[in-house]
Parts: structure tokens; sequence; C-alpha cells
């Protein structure tokens, strides 16, 4: 046995498996490591996911990508230096992997770069910098996510509404509702929904908004208000559902997404109601004296 990466011994036929061998037979191995280490936090096995990471030119891309798309399996603090390394690597070219890494292992560290990563023409890159952010981030990150909220892309809209509520705050929150206020794209659940994260903060501004002259903000504060799960919202919902027959510009019907509102709303009581139960704690019977 080698010594391993961070204290752990390798098993010399687990490295070779990554480095050896048809590209199709390396991959499989590598998905063999990730059940070894998730089923029976087998040391070797982990040992050599480290290797892999710690040494990542010395593997085929293809390796390296799998490993990293479940990169918690192998999660290690000591991981931060050669993760930052592949995350600004342009010629091995796996910056959207190594970015789920630092992630996955908290590598707090890798914040500036990934602020840099926001514009790549990688379309995956950009992707995985927001997610990550949202993970690592703290309101420092919000002015540099805040503008992706008007990017053309609908997927990457969405990511970032939910990177900003992961972060919370009050910058995150101005951040969300500018959007919701002065929408950019006819069709924004992904904000609603969001901003539904932010309760009991949030419920007043929607409720005011529930009461605006324009249709499409009472039908987007409806769609947020049931996703609070807030029972306040209630009576607002039940009087949009009844007379409210505003249509939105993509003909979206306000009392429509009322009565939507109104069934999540009771979905997320029920499911906070049965989660309660179960994690209630059972008394000890008494017994008769």
């Amino acid at each position: 046995m080698d010594g391993g990466a961070y204290g752990r011994a390798v098993n010399p036929a687990d490295l070779q498996g990554l480095q050896s061998g048809a590209l199709e037979t390396r991959e499989a191995h590598v998905h063999q490591l990730l059940d070894r280490a998730r089923a029976d936090s087998d040391e070797s096995a982990i040992a050599a996911l480290h290797v892999l990471v710690r040494d990542y030119r010395d593997f085929h891309r293809s390796i390296y990508t799998r490993a990293m798309n479940q990169a918690a399996v192998f999660a290690d603090a000591g991981l931060g230096e050669p993760l930052l390394a592949a995350l600004g690597d342009t010629r091995y070219n796996c910056q959207a992997w190594a970015a789920m890494g630092c992630a996955a292992m908290d590598v707090r560290a890798a914040v500036p770069q990934l602020i840099a990563l926001l514009d790549h023409p990688q379309p995956m890159v950009r992707d995985e910098s927001v997610i990550a952010l949202g993970r690592l981030g703290d309101a420092s990150v919000v002015p540099a996510l805040r503008p992706l909220l008007g990017d053309p892309a609908d997927w990457l809209r969405q990511r970032t509404a939910d990177a900003l509520a992961r972060i919370g705050g009050d910058a995150a929150l101005e951040a969300l509702w500018h959007e919701f206020e002065h929408r950019r794209f006819p069709r924004i659940g992904y904000v609603a929904s969001t901003l539904a994260l932010f309760t009991p903060e949030v419920v007043p501004r929607l409720l005011a908004a529930a009461d605006s002259t324009d249709p499409d903000q009472r039908y987007w504060a409806a769609v947020a208000l049931g996703s609070t799960g807030d029972d306040r919202v209630i009576p607002t919902l039940e009087r949009l559902m009844a007379g409210d027959r505003g249509v939105t510009v993509f003909d979206g019907e306000v009392r429509a997404a009322a009565k939507k509102g109104l069934r999540t709303l009771r979905r997320i009581q029920a499911a906070i109601a049965e989660r309660d139960s179960v994690e209630a704690p059972v008394e000890a019977p008494v017994e008769a004296p």
C-alpha cells in the first residue's frame, strides 16, 4: 500500500484502474470507487479519489468529471488547493466540474474565481459558478449575481434566483423584489417562488402587491403567497380566486393563480403537519401506582 492523500492509504490497484486501460473501463472504475466510498466509506477508494483531485492533470478529463459529479461522496477540506487550481485551469477545461467540487467541499476561497467565471463563454461553467456562489457566498456576492436576473437565458435567470434565495438576507431579497416589481420578462415564476422563501418578512409586501392595479403583479403575488404556507395570506387568495378576473400579458388568469396558490399553500401546510407529527417525541407511558 502506498501513502495516500491526506493520511489515507491508497491501494495501487485503485489508482491503476483510473489511469490504465480503455477509457470506458476507467470510467466504470471511477464509478466503482464512488460506490465503495458511498456505501462502505472505503478508505482506499476515498484515498484514490483524493489523488484524482490532487493530481488531476494526470487523469483523463472524463474520469475527473465523473468523480466531480459526485464530489460530496469523498469531500475533504484538504482538497481546496487543487480544486482552486482546476478552477483556473483553462487548458484542462474542467472548470465547471471544479466549481462543483468547490461547492461540495465548502471551498470558500473559490468565491473570487467563481465571480470571475460568471461571464465565461461556456454555459455550463456559468451555471455551476452560480450554483457554487449560492452555496458558498454571502451578501458580498449579491451585486455580482444580481445582473444575471436580466440574462437572456431563462435557465440562468432561474438558477440565479435560486442562488440569491439560498444566500438570503436583505440584499438578496431586494434584488429579487426589484425584479418582481420591474418585470423584464413576462413569466417570472422563479422569482415568485424564491420570494416566498423570505417568509415572514416578505408577506406584507406580497399582500400589498396582490392589491396592485397591474394584473400581472397580482398574478405573481398570488403564486408567491401560495408558496409561503402562511395562514395570513388565505383571505387574500380566496378573494382573488372569487372575484379577480384580471388577465396577464400571457393570458394567465389571476383567479386561476390564486386557486393554484391555495392548493399549494394547503399542500405545504399538510407536509409541515406530517413532518411535525413524525418528529414529535413519543411520551413514555405512565405506570399506574
